[in-house]
């Protein structure tokens, strides 16, 4: 299923389960800034919508609500995610409303939130920028996620936790550099993290030898990028 009809299902589905308030500032507040993050960014991505929330509402310190543009909660962490023009947030002539809003993300903060804020403008010019910017800082959430739903042995984990400070390619050297283990241990366990699904072989073209390996990030069969 292509992102169109995954976001129009995902859309109707938030707001079926919403009322009042809440329902409304989902269809008033989901517009084309926080589209082109899904359809730019976070499809290409993760792949999918799961355990993402738009337009999610919090209360500020004062107990007024307070609506995220995303919240992404896929286990305990929480993340929110605000896309942010130039000129609202930078250029705004209202000083007390431009406060309000510097002191709710430190709000969040505190209330257990890691707040990312997405230039606007570069959802239009580099959406690919972002997309470097987030894996790493995803990436380590992902692994806990996937640790939590399936059984690793010692060496797998550790082998996983290489790939993500490695930007997800790594090679079995690494693994008998970084380990302590010779390459015939290093290789099985990159076959065995294959047949799981969870890296991919990158062969030459030319001998069709297997030079590296390229993690693959996935939810259950779901594949991130």
């Amino acid at each position: 299923m292509g992102f169109a009809e995954e976001h129009r299902k995902w859309v109707e589905e938030h707001i079926s389960r919403r009322t009042g308030e809440r329902r409304g500032r989902l269809k008033r507040g989901h517009g084309h800034g926080e589209r082109m993050f899904l359809e730019k960014v976070w499809w290409p991505m993760m792949g999918h919508l799961n355990d993402l929330h738009p337009e999610y509402e919090v209360l500020d310190w004062r107990s007024r609500p307070y609506f995220v543009d995303f919240v992404w909660k896929p286990g305990q962490v929480k993340f929110a995610f605000e896309v942010k023009g130039y000129g609202p947030h930078v250029q705004n002539t209202d000083r007390t409303r431009y406060r309000q809003e510097l002191n709710r993300e430190t709000y969040l903060q505190i209330a257990g939130y890691r707040v990312v804020a997405i230039p606007y403008d570069d959802l239009e010019a580099s959406p690919e920028l972002t997309i470097t910017l987030l894996r790493p800082l995803l990436m380590p959430y992902l692994v806990l996620k996937l640790e939590e739903e399936e059984e690793f042995s010692r060496l797998e984990r550790d082998i996983l936790r290489i790939a993500v400070r490695s930007n997800g390619c790594i090679r079995p050297v690494d693994l008998v550099k970084e380990l302590g283990i010779d390459k015939r241990t290093a290789i099985k366990g990159l076959s065995l993290l294959c047949n799981k699904g969870k890296f991919s072989p990158i062969i030459l073209e030319k001998s069709g030898r297997v030079c590296r390996y390229e993690y693959k990030h996935s939810f259950k069969d779901d594949q991130l990028w």
